[in-house]
C-alpha cells in the first residue's frame, strides 16, 4: 500500500473516531470502536470497519451510522484538509471475531497443555 494511503486512512480513522465520539450519543452500555480504515486507490471511498460491544448490538449501531453518514461525511470534510475527501462507508469487522475464535483456540491448548 502506498505511503499516502496508509497516511489518509490514519488520518480518517482518527478524525472519524473523534467525530463519532463527539457528535453521536451511544448508550453507556455500547461501545463503538474503528478498527481500520481502508481507502480505495482512486480515493473515492473508505471503507470504514468497526467493532461494537456487546457484539448483539452490531446491526443497531450499523443502522444509526449509516443513517447519520451524511452528517458524519460534513463534519469529516470541514476536518480533513486534502483535496478531495473520500466517501466513507460502515462495514462490520467480521475479522474481529475470526481473532476471538483463533484466540479461544488458544488459550484452550494452553489450558489442556498445562
Amino acid at each position: 500500500m502506498p505511503e499516502r494511503l496508509k497516511k489518509i486512512n490514519t488520518l480518517i480513522k482518527r478524525e472519524l473516531g473523534r467525530i463519532i465520539l463527539k457528535e453521536l450519543s451511544w448508550p453507556e452500555s455500547i461501545l463503538v470502536t474503528i478498527t481500520e480504515v481502508e481507502t480505495l486507490k482512486d480515493l473515492k471511498e473508505s471503507r470504514v470497519f468497526i467493532a461494537v460491544f456487546p457484539e448483539k448490538e452490531m446491526k443497531k449501531v450499523l443502522k444509526i451510522l449509516k443513517g447519520e453518514v451524511y452528517n458524519l461525511q460534513q463534519f469529516l470534510n470541514k476536518r480533513i484538509k486534502i483535496k478531495f475527501v473520500p466517501r466513507i462507508k460502515f462495514f462490520e469487522d467480521k475479522r474481529l471475531k475470526e481473532t476471538q475464535k483463533v484466540d479461544e483456540i488458544l488459550n484452550k491448548i494452553e489450558k489442556d497443555w498445562n
